[in-house]
């Protein structure tokens, strides 16, 4: 598999250790963007232009490891909307359940998925969304 179909493509299966390059990779790519945009390096705006510019990349890998446990690529939309529920901004609301529900349950269930994707082996052969996992080719 080549870099361009591990990062724009939705079809295929990949195995942890390129999930994981990948997660780090936008793990720092996005501490970088606050960064930079929290000391007004970079408009808040051109920030949030390559934050959005990173989801196709991160949904396509995603896709593709859970495509290598067996699943659907549908649950990434679980995975994104966890995410989203858990980056907004709850703390101006009045009481503390609407905080546990809108932080404490999508957080739970964003590690579950990470921890799932990244921990388990996929299956062993050839399933419905295609054959065994291939090693991205990085050079």
């Amino acid at each position: 598999m080549t870099i361009q179909q591990w990062l724009f493509s939705f079809k295929g299966r990949i195995g942890r250790r390129d999930f994981w390059i990948w997660m780090v990779t936008w793990v720092v790519a996005m501490l970088l963007l606050f960064f930079v945009a929290y000391n007004a390096w970079l408009s808040t705006q051109t920030a949030a232009f390559a934050l959005v510019c990173l989801l196709w990349p991160t949904a396509a890998v995603v896709v593709k490891r859970l495509h290598d446990r067996g699943r659907s690529g549908a649950w990434a939309f679980l995975i994104i909307l966890a995410w989203m529920l858990v980056a907004g901004n709850w703390a101006m609301l009045p009481s503390i359940l609407p905080w546990v529900v809108g932080r404490m349950v999508p957080s739970i269930i964003f590690v579950m998925m990470v921890v799932d994707l990244g921990a388990f082996i996929g299956t062993q052969s050839e399933n419905k969304y295609g054959k065994d996992t291939v090693e991205v080719k990085y050079r």
